[in-house]
C-alpha cells in the first residue's frame, strides 16, 4: 500500500531530476550552432518541411479516396476526373518531396556530425592543455575526461538531432490532433492517453542509466586500460616475456562481463516497461478505431473519413511514441553531456601573471629560489621544504641527490606547472608569478627525465615547439649536432626526413639512448635563455657522455642550464654543484670542493673511485667513471 501511495512522488522525483538538466538544452544547441551554423540553420528549416509533409499527405489521401468513392456512386453520369487526379498528383508529390527531403538531410546531418565533433574534441583538447598538471593526479579528473571524450563524439549531435526530432514530431503531432478534433474530443483523448505509460515510464529509465554510467566510469577506464595493455607496442616485450597475455584478456573479459550485466540488466527492465506501456497503447487505440468503424457502419463518418481517422490514429500513436522516445533521449543526453560541460568549466588555478616582460633576452643576474615548500596534492609530506638555490646567470648548475629528494620537482615549479606552498622563484628578481605563463615558458627550454616520443620525422621531432618564426634548418642541425644525433641520423634511410616509430608504415624505431638524445636536440633547439635538463646522459655511455658534457658546454654559452643527474662524472663538469636531500640544498660548491670534503657528494665520489679501480686494474684517476 505504502509503494502505491509512494508512486507519485517518486515519478515527481525522478521528473523534477531529470527537468533540472534542461537548462543545458540551450548550451548543447549553441555548441553544435559554434561548430556549423550554416548547416544547422538548413538542417532545422527541413526538419519543420518534414513535419508539415505528412499531415499534407494524410489530408490530400482522404481527398483521393472520398474522390474515388465519389466517382463509383456516379458510375452512371460520369463526373469529371480531374479532382481526384489532381489530389493523387500532388500526393504523389508530396511522398517524393518526403523522399528527397529524408536523403538530403541524412546528407546535412552527417556534414554537421562531422563538424560537430571536430569542434568538441578541439574545445577538449584546448582544455587538456590549459587545466593544471595537478588536475592529472586526480582520478575524478581522468573519470570526468573518460565521459567527456567518449560522450563528445556523438551525444552533442545526437542532442540536437533528438531536439529536432522533437520539434518535428511536435508540429506534425499537433496538426494530426486539429486533423481529428472535428470527430469529436474523444479521438485526440485517445491518442494521447495511449502515450501515457511511456510517459511515466520515461524519466526513470533515462536516470536509471545515467546514474549507472556514472557508476561504472572508473570500470570502463579499467577495462581500457587492460586492453591497451593487451594490444600496445610499448607492453608487447613484457607480455610475451611475462606471459602476460591471458592476465590481461582475462582481467578485461572479467569487466567487461560485469558492465555487460549491469547494462543488460537495464535494457531488460526497460524492455519488459516498453512492452506493457505498448500493449497499452495498442489496447486504447484498437478501442478507438473500433468505435469508428461502428460510426461508420450507421453511415456517420464516410470511408475517405475512416481511412483519414486510421492514418492519422496510426501515425498519431507512432509520433507520441516518437515524442516520448526523443523527449527521453534528450534528457539523458543532457545527463550525460553535463559531464562535458563540467570538463569544459573546469579552471586552472596556475594563472597569467598581468606583468608584461619584453621579448626573450638572456638572464643578467640569475634565477634565485627562496624558502619553497611544496607538498603534491594528496601526497602525506612535502617534495621540498625550506629550498634555497641560486643560478647564477650564463653558469651551468648540477644538481645531485638520492631518489626522491625532490629534484624533478623544481623543474615542474620552474616552469609553473605548479605553484609552490610557500616561499618565492625569482627571474633577475622578478617573481616568476608576475609574468604571462606563455612567456615564462618561452624563457625556459627542458628536457624531462621521460621524454615525449613524436611519432614524426627526425627534424619534425627536434623543431617541435620551437616558436613560429624562431625555426631555422642551420640552428636544428646544430642543436643536433650539440645532442650527439648527427652520428646515427646520418645512417637513417632518409636523414632528417625519416619517419620516427614502427606504428605507420616506413617508421623507424630508435634506440633509448638514441631518443634520449633527439630530445635533448628538441630542449637545445628551442632559443630560450634557461635550459632545464633532468637526466640529459641517463642512456648515454660514459665516453658519449663525455663528448655530449664538451659539446653542450659549447653550445650552451651564455645561457643559463640546471642539469639534474645521479652521474657524478657530468657534475664534476658543471660549474657548480648542489646536492639535494630531503627536499632542501645540504651542500654545494665546485665539484673539486665537494670531492674533498666529508659529505654525502665526497663518499659517493670517492666510493666509485674504488669501484672503478676494481673493475679495471689500469684505472688511472680521472678516467671514466660511475652513475652513483
Amino acid at each position: 500500500m505504502s509503494d502505491t501511495r509512494n508512486a507519485p512522488r517518486c515519478f515527481a522525483a525522478r521528473c523534477r531530476q531529470a527537468a533540472a538538466q534542461l537548462p543545458l538544452l540551450p548550451r548543447a544547441v549553441g555548441l553544435v550552432w559554434q561548430a556549423a551554423p550554416l548547416h544547422t540553420a538548413v538542417w532545422a528549416a527541413m526538419l519543420l518541411l518534414q513535419g508539415l509533409l505528412p499531415v499534407a499527405a494524410v489530408h490530400l489521401t482522404r481527398l483521393v479516396v472520398d474522390g474515388l468513392v465519389a466517382i463509383q456512386r456516379n458510375a452512371q453520369t460520369p463526373p469529371s476526373h480531374s479532382g481526384p487526379l489532381w489530389s493523387a498528383a500532388l500526393l504523389a508529390g508530396v511522398l517524393l518531396a518526403s523522399e528527397a527531403l529524408t536523403a538530403l538531410a541524412q546528407w546535412i546531418r552527417a556534414a554537421l556530425g562531422e563538424r560537430v565533433q571536430d569542434h568538441v574534441m578541439l574545445r577538449i583538447h584546448r582544455k587538456s592543455a590549459e587545466v593544471d598538471l595537478a588536475f592529472y593526479e586526480s582520478a575524478d579528473f581522468y573519470d570526468r575526461l573518460h565521459r567527456a571524450r567518449s560522450d563528445a563524439m556523438f551525444r552533442p549531435l545526437a542532442l540536437l538531432q533528438s531536439t529536432g526530432g522533437l520539434a518535428q514530431g511536435a508540429v506534425t503531432l499537433v496538426a494530426m490532433l486539429a486533423v481529428l478534433m472535428p470527430y469529436g474530443p474523444l479521438m485526440p483523448l485517445a491518442l494521447l492517453a495511449a502515450a501515457a505509460p511511456a510517459l511515466v515510464l520515461v524519466p526513470g529509465a533515462v536516470l536509471r542509466r545515467y546514474r549507472w554510467r556514472v557508476a561504472s566510469t572508473a570500470d570502463e577506464r579499467r577495462a581500457w586500460y587492460y586492453d591497451t595493455m593487451a594490444t600496445s607496442g610499448h607492453s608487447a616485450a613484457d607480455v610475451r616475456l611475462l606471459d602476460l597475455g591471458g592476465h590481461f584478456a582475462d582481467a578485461y573479459q572479467s569487466l567487461r562481463r560485469a558492465l555487460r550485466r549491469g547494462s543488460v540488466g537495464l535494457a531488460r527492465r526497460e524492455a519488459i516497461a516498453e512492452a506493457a506501456a505498448g500493449a497499452w497503447s495498442l489496447a486504447v487505440m484498437a478501442a478507438a478505431l473500433a468505435w469508428m468503424i461502428t460510426r461508420a457502419f450507421h453511415g456517420l463518418v464516410s470511408l475517405g473519413d475512416l481511412t483519414l481517422l486510421y492514418q492519422a490514429l496510426t501515425q498519431g500513436q507512432r509520433l507520441t511514441r516518437t515524442l516520448l522516445e526523443n523527449f527521453g533521449q534528450i534528457l539523458g543526453h543532457c545527463l550525460f553531456l553535463s559531464g562535458l560541460f563540467e570538463f569544459l568549466s573546469l579552471r586552472p588555478r596556475i594563472l597569467d601573471g598581468r606583468v608584461p616582460r619584453p621579448g626573450i633576452v638572456p638572464l643578467r643576474r640569475g634565477i634565485r629560489m627562496s624558502n619553497l615548500r611544496f607538498t603534491y596534492p594528496a601526497a602525506q609530506s612535502p617534495a621540498l621544504d625550506g629550498f634555497d638555490l641560486f643560478l647564477p646567470a650564463g653558469s651551468i648548475v648540477a644538481l645531485v641527490g638520492a631518489n626522491g629528494a625532490g629534484k624533478s620537482t623544481l623543474i615542474k615549479l620552474l616552469c609553473r606547472l605548479y605553484d609552490p606552498d610557500s616561499g618565492i622563484i625569482e627571474l633577475d628578481g622578478r617573481d616568476i608569478r608576475d609574468l604571462p605563463l606563455a612567456d615564462l615558458r618561452r624563457h625556459i627550454t627542458v628536457l624531462f627525465q621521460q621524454p615525449v616520443r613524436y611519432t614524426d620525422t627526425v627534424e619534425r621531432n627536434i623543431a617541435i615547439g620551437c616558436p613560429r618564426g624562431a625555426a631555422d634548418a642551420s640552428r636544428l642541425r646544430a642543436s643536433a649536432s650539440a645532442a650527439g644525433c648527427d652520428t646515427f641520423v646520418s645512417a637513417l634511410p632518409q636523414g632528417y626526413q625519416t619517419l620516427l616509430g614502427k606504428e605507420y608504415a616506413d617508421g623507424v624505431e630508435l634506440s633509448v639512448g638514441q631518443w634520449q638524445r633527439l630530445a635533448l636536440a628538441r630542449a637545445l633547439n628551442r632559443p630560450a635563455p634557461v635550459i632545464l635538463l633532468d637526466e640529459p646522459t641517463s642512456a648515454l655511455d660514459a665516453a658519449a657522455e663525455a663528448d655530449w658534457m664538451d659539446r653542450f658546454r659549447r653550445f650552451a654559452d651564455d645561457r643559463t642550464a640546471l642539469v639534474i643527474t645521479h652521474r657524478l662524472t657530468t657534475a664534476r663538469r658543471a660549474d657548480l654543484v648542489c646536492v639535494m636531500a630531503a627536499g632542501r640544498i645540504v651542500e654545494s660548491g665546485t665539484h673539486e670542493q665537494l670531492a674533498a670534503g666529508d659529505g654525502w657528494y665526497a663518499r659517493c665520489w670517492n666510493a666509485s673511485l674504488g669501484a672503478a679501480a676494481a673493475a679495471s686494474p689500469d684505472y688511472q684517476a680521472g678516467g671514466p667513471v660511475l652513475v652513483a
